[in-house]
């Protein structure tokens, strides 16, 4: 089970953060795999939260495909393409290729079972 963390933080902080961790792996003393998206801006922050329900759908439907994902959304599939990109470039999703009856076909994949917030101001 897999738990992703989404934070607003400032460079820093991510920077901090990433310094606490990277010793702690050198000594060997991490428990267990820790997943955190952390925005620096909060333009990308907000264009994650305004599609967040696009991975709700993934999560819920486990479409196909893109286009599958598309008609269960009702948003177009150029736009929907965009939003996929974003997610993948940020970690919160992967796209998986296969080929189905000799075309290749994008399949996104949300591989984490709880997504929370941390907003400390």
């Amino acid at each position: 089970m897999k738990h992703l963390i989404v934070s607003l933080k400032t460079s820093n902080e991510i920077l901090a953060d990433f310094k606490k961790a990277f010793r702690k792996a050198k000594k060997g003393k991490v428990k267990k795999p820790h997943y955190e998206i952390s925005f620096d801006n909060k333009k990308d922050f907000d264009r994650f939260m305004r599609n967040l329900d696009v991975l709700k759908y993934i999560l819920i439907f486990k479409p196909k495909s893109v286009y599958e994902l598309a008609k269960l959304a009702k948003i177009d599939v150029s736009n929907l393409n965009k939003v996929i990109l974003f997610f993948e470039e940020v970690g919160a999703l992967k796209v998986k290729v296969t080929n189905v009856s000799g075309r290749l076909v994008k399949m996104p994949v949300v591989e984490y079972d709880t997504v929370e917030f941390k907003l400390a101001a």
